[in-house]
């Protein structure tokens, strides 16, 4: 899957717009009730994750749990991050 140009970025960004660029990732911070919620959160990240063979940094704060995603083969964002992103969103909504 190819590296998208800056402005096929910013055009993926509009389709998931509680993701952040940062570099050449998008992130997202996501918070719950308490710890034990944010692992659930995190179990099903997993199984998606591994469902798309495309798997998101996790960093995981007590509550809150936030997520990285690039494409380290490709050097940069494809569409697999958005896709991925826009399920992770889902999982919350």
């Amino acid at each position: 899957m190819p590296k998208l140009t800056a402005p096929e970025v910013q055009r993926a960004l509009r389709t998931v717009a509680k993701w952040q660029k940062k570099r050449s990732a998008i992130r997202r911070t996501f918070q719950f009730k308490d710890f034990p919620a944010a692992i659930r959160f995190v179990n099903r990240v997993a199984r998606l994750a591994e469902k798309a063979w495309h798997h998101p940094d996790i960093d995981i704060r007590w509550n809150k749990v936030t997520l990285v995603l690039t494409t380290h083969d490709q050097g940069g964002l494809t569409r697999k991050d958005f896709d991925l992103a826009a399920r992770l969103d889902r999982l919350v909504e």
